[in-house]
């Protein structure tokens, strides 16, 4: 939680408990694979180890890993929120 706000007045869309195996792309880490938390629309939550934690601001790319048929896009995103299990991240436009 980002300066004492409280999480749910800085939601924009519900959040869906959801476990998926994805890749994220760190600058200073480079590739890591990690499950999802939840989703939402505008973006995802994903559990990371304490060690490879992107700062808030950073942007990564996500890829959904595992899905049947072609690769999954991969996706822009912006780190938003630390936690201690992991990170929320924000879609970028």
């Amino acid at each position: 939680m980002l300066g004492g706000t409280n999480k749910s007045e800085s939601r924009n869309s519900p959040r869906t408990p959801m476990k998926m195996k994805v890749s994220m792309v760190m600058s200073e880490v480079g590739e890591v694979l990690a499950f999802t938390r939840d989703i939402s629309d505008s973006g995802i939550f994903v559990l990371l180890d304490t060690d490879k934690v992107p700062e808030v601001g950073q942007e990564v790319s996500v890829q959904v890993q595992g899905l049947p048929g072609m690769d999954a896009p991969w996706v822009k995103m912006r780190v938003v929120r630390i936690e201690s299990e992991g990170v929320g991240l924000m879609i970028v436009n």
